[in-house]
């Protein structure tokens, strides 16, 4: 067959590619990118910095923690995490300064409270209970070392004249004695000092309802009356056998077996002979006014005056004591 005839098949050219409509178009200008997106700030960072003004503890550790953040994931927010440190460890370091500071003051607060001769059982007018009522005259003149008309109990007769305002029942008084009740016996005995023991009574609160700090210095005062000679042994028993603050203190009977001397103090001392004359010396001294003294009145015990000037230095230093009685002569 003659494969020019008019039926034989030809060579075709090829048939043009049509386009794929789902094909997509090649990218124009590049490779495409894809989406970008800004860092957000960090939100511990923005926790630091709003705490630091209030909570600088809070501060320093969520800076701290937002500083490890950001540097892990490249987020914002250094500028506030930096800022919330500084901002948190200023803030703490001064409470830190305060705190000590206020520590400090108290504790001198506590020294001076001290140095003056107060102590944990001091009263003053304004808290100390009224002054109770006379339902029987009180003691007047002089017996033996018991001054009634200007309330003390009188040792000696030297030129200085030397106030010990003290309470039986206060710690204190019970150092200052250990300290320099020798000291004093010595001055009285060799004839320098005029000691005039005042014994209050305010701390009978802390007796338990027994008002023992009445009833020594009732006992102190019969021995006065009775054994003048023996009344300062008997002050230093007194303290070196005080009984706690808040107990109920030492019976009448244990006062009484206390007290050396020839005459038996029992009778004066179980009658309550100078229970309400020793409370109203409490009152007086504690309202005032004190004669020829610097101060108006008592307001804590011990209280020691020399010639009307108050000391005011260590209570259990007998050198510091003995100088400042010495400026009197």
């Amino acid at each position: 067959m003659d494969s020019t005839g008019p039926d034989a098949p030809r060579d075709q050219p090829p048939a043009p590619l049509q386009p794929n409509p789902y094909a997509s178009s090649p990218p124009m200008g590049g490779p495409t990118l894809p989406f970008v997106t800004a860092p957000k700030t960090n939100t511990l960072a923005i926790v630091s910095f709003v705490s630091s003004f209030f909570l600088g503890l809070v501060a320093i550790i969520t800076g701290h923690m937002a500083l490890g953040q950001i540097r892990a994931r490249g987020e914002l927010g250094r500028g506030f995490a930096l800022a919330g440190l500084i901002i948190g460890y200023i803030g703490t370091a001064v409470v830190a300064i305060l705190v000590v500071f206020a520590i400090i003051f108290a504790s001198a607060i506590g020294a001076v409270v001290v140095a003056v001769g107060s102590n944990s059982g001091s009263s003053d007018s304004s808290t100390s209970s009224p002054a109770p009522e006379a339902t029987e005259p009180l003691p007047t003149g002089q017996l033996g070392a018991a001054n009634f008309d200007d309330g003390y109990l009188q040792f000696g007769t030297g030129a200085v004249i030397v106030d010990e305002y003290i309470d039986p029942m206060c710690p204190f008084c019970a150092q200052f004695e250990e300290a320099n009740g020798e000291l004093l016996i010595a001055g009285v005995e060799s004839g320098v000092i005029t000691l005039r023991v005042h014994s209050l009574t305010f701390l009978d609160r802390l007796s338990q309802g027994t008002s023992y700090s009445s009833r020594a210095s009732a006992a102190l005062t019969c021995q006065a009356t009775l054994n003048p000679e023996s009344t300062l042994d008997y002050l230093s028993a007194l303290f070196a056998n005080q009984p706690l603050e808040a107990t109920s203190g030492l019976s009448d009977a244990e006062l009484v077996d206390l007290a050396p001397g020839n005459v038996s103090i029992t009778e004066c001392v179980e009658t309550g002979e100078y229970l309400l004359w020793s409370q109203q010396n409490t009152a007086a001294a504690l309202a005032g006014p004190i004669d020829g003294a610097e101060i108006q009145a008592v307001s804590g015990t011990p209280t020691v005056l020399v010639d009307g000037r108050q000391y005011l230095g260590s209570i259990t230093d007998t050198a510091e004591f003995s100088a400042f009685v010495a400026t009197a002569f």
